[in-house]
């Protein structure tokens, strides 16, 4: 094991990101000395660099895995993972997602490429005061946590970053491949929790006239 990695064990530290201070602390010495071990740390694998300033300790010298959406709280705290990345997590579209992407409470659009982790995307939104976690959960995951968006607030997010107008039911089913009956299983509550979260009326008018079909969609299966 690393001299690195042993002095961040040492500390408890062996499942956390860390910042250059944190680093700082545990490593003690003079900056040469502590960039030297962090360079030879970066080099045999003992450490991995998440962002600049952040780190993680290698696979092998931790004792779990680290999934994507609870690093990407450390990324950017305060975000919560959403969009296409929720909505493969809660199974509503078939495909892969090989992006995590998150909302951003911030005001820019964030981009990070790591080795070990893949691709972290953040994006702002026009959300109203203090509903930014609003049908927002907070999810285990071994030591750490992720906020993940719900399945309709997610999908919501994706309508409000992409700018889609309504169109009838074809864009998420044959789109984005939703099935069906994820939709019909949508409450009142899902969409009456989400009337007062987005600043547009585009996104509020797309929020009705979903509700709408999936009601009447409900009531015609009802009838058959």
């Amino acid at each position: 094991m690393s001299s690195l990695a042993q002095q961040i064990s040492a500390a408890g530290l062996a499942d956390h990101v860390l910042s250059e201070r944190q680093l700082a602390r545990v490593l003690g010495g003079g900056d040469a000395r502590r960039y030297g071990l962090v360079n030879r740390a970066l080099k045999d694998g003992s450490l991995l660099r998440v962002k600049r300033g952040t780190y993680i300790l290698g696979q092998r010298y931790r004792s779990e895995t680290v999934h994507p959406f609870a690093l990407a709280q450390s990324l950017v705290p305060g975000s919560y993972v959403s969009f296409e990345s929720a909505l493969a997590w809660h199974g509503w579209i078939p495909e892969g997602v090989f992006t995590t992407a998150s909302v951003t409470p911030g005001r820019k659009t964030l981009h990070y490429e790591t080795s070990a982790f893949g691709t972290f995307d953040f994006h702002p939104l026009a959300i109203a005061d203090y509903r930014f976690l609003t049908a927002v959960d907070r999810v285990e995951m071994g030591k750490r946590a992720a906020f993940i968006a719900q399945p309709l607030r997610a999908l919501m997010d994706l309508v409000a970053l992409r700018k889609e107008r309504w169109s009838g039911l074809d864009w998420l089913v044959h789109g984005l491949r939703i099935d069906e009956g994820e939709l019909a299983a949508l409450g009142r509550k899902d969409f009456a929790k989400l009337k007062a979260v987005y600043k547009h009326k585009a996104v509020n008018g797309f929020l009705a006239a979903l509700e709408d079909a999936v009601t009447m969609a409900r009531k015609a299966s009802s009838h058959d």
